[in-house]
């Protein structure tokens, strides 16, 4: 059986979380291989409505959920996000939930680094979430980190904390800020230890038992590949690969694992905090866009940047993930305009490009080359097969599979789980 990797073919916030709800129905297993708490995934199911950051998707169905050691985990956040959930009365239990052993943590002077950095770089800002992803990221990488497994063992963090303290109190002396304080630190660790170990487990074992008996896997993704710290609008990136690759090495997988690379992009595009935007759109179209389509960003409240479709960044991103279909959403956000404007292109310095460039000032700089296509007066939201969608609707669907070398897979047309047309299903391949 076919496994699916899901993740995003823009800057994020397409609307994951409601394909990936949708697709557990069907999976044995939901997958988080890459990022932190800084996704943010709405599921809407009849009139309750979950928000998670961090745990995937999967739970709210009870679906086996694990959290891959490509992701960076803040324990005091997963004990706040379960208990919340818990309230809304999904169950949560070993039995449904497990994080990878070997996950790095994300502690309290992360966030603080975070907060610090933004702050003093002013106008040249990420535009982060200041809950310490990158900086955690940074540690992993510089073999600084505390794992979850480490939660097991708090008294023989010494030499741990030596390197680790030995990097931040350096850091946070140059923001004029004191040291690390270590003795709260440990204290804080032990007690929110117990709540994490319950669920840790050798994650990659369970993935490998899983596939071997033939049970479906379902990766989900977060953020998006132009975030991508490879791939993406350097330096206005996130700190992980969020390109469906990194599906293995964030789970413990083979590459032949990731199966369907299902791509999410939204019918039009956004974008949350700093960096390059060609399509943007700052009159009254682009107000109507983040209106109509609710664009405040889940995680930060922040609101969302709103353009035209960009099909080349789509088609970028599609060639460098591997994505075998895409799930195009949001399409009813454009019922009511006359026409619609789809970026087949750019300009820049008086050549035409097919691509998006890499340094960040010709990113900057390039101008959209548009196609006009005909829009809809009548309504598409909630259509669950294409005998709903209008014909021009339909037609702008075929164009953007045409512009992005990629077929539609799925339609999402409302934040309703069903409210959905399947053209193609990833499970079946």
């Amino acid at each position: 059986m076919a496994n699916v990797t899901v993740i995003g073919g823009q800057w994020g916030d397409e609307g994951k979380g409601k394909i990936v709800d949708w697709l557990s129905s069907r999976a044995d297993v939901v997958a988080r291989f890459q990022g932190g708490h800084n996704a943010g995934h709405t599921l809407v199911v009849g009139e309750q409505v979950y928000k998670l950051s961090l745990l995937p998707s999967g739970i709210v169905r009870g679906t086996l959920s694990v959290i891959g050691n490509g992701v960076v985990l803040d324990p005091w956040w997963l004990k706040q996000e379960v208990e919340k959930l818990r309230g809304q009365g999904v169950s949560i239990t070993p039995e449904n939930f497990q994080i990878a052993e070997t996950c790095p943590l994300i502690l309290p002077f992360h966030r603080d680094l975070d907060a610090l950095r933004e702050d003093a770089i002013g106008l040249g800002k990420i535009g982060t979430t200041r809950r310490g992803i990158g900086p955690a990221y940074e540690d992993k990488v510089g073999r600084r980190a505390i794992r979850v497994c480490d939660l097991a063992h708090l008294d023989d963090l010494e030499l741990q904390l030596d390197r680790l303290c030995a990097h931040h109190d350096a850091l946070r002396a140059g923001f004029g800020e004191g040291p690390v304080d270590r003795e709260r630190l440990v204290a804080d660790l032990r007690e929110v230890a117990d709540f994490v170990l319950e669920f840790a487990r050798p994650v990659w074992m369970t993935l490998n038992e899983a596939r071997a008996r033939g049970r479906r896997i379902l990766f989900e993704g977060a953020q998006g590949v132009l975030l991508d710290v490879d791939h993406g609008t350097y330096p206005y990136v996130t700190s992980s690969n969020t390109i469906a690759g990194t599906a293995a090495g964030g789970t413990g997988l083979g590459p032949s694992a990731a199966g369907f690379v299902l791509g999410i992009v939204k019918a039009y595009t956004t974008r949350v905090g700093s960096g390059p935007f060609p399509t943007e759109l700052d009159d009254a179209i682009g107000q109507r866009l983040g209106e109509r389509g609710h664009e405040f960003g889940t995680v930060t409240g922040r609101k969302r940047r709103c353009g035209w479709f960009d099909a080349v960044l789509v088609r970028q991103s599609c060639a460098v993930s591997g994505v075998t279909g895409i799930a195009l959403t949001k399409l009813d956000v454009l019922d009511g305009l006359d026409e619609i404007n789809i970026c087949t292109g750019y300009r820049l310095n008086g050549k035409t490009l097919d691509h998006f460039p890499a340094h960040s000032s010709d990113q900057a700089a390039v101008e959209p080359i548009y196609e006009t296509v005909e829009g809809w007066s009548q309504s598409t939201a909630g259509a669950r097969s294409w005998a709903q969608l209008p014909a021009s609707a339909i037609k702008y669907i075929r164009r953007i599979e045409e512009l992005i070398r990629c077929p539609v897979a799925l339609v999402s047309t409302s934040p309703e789980r069903e409210d959905t047309i399947l053209v193609r299903d990833p499970f079946a391949d």
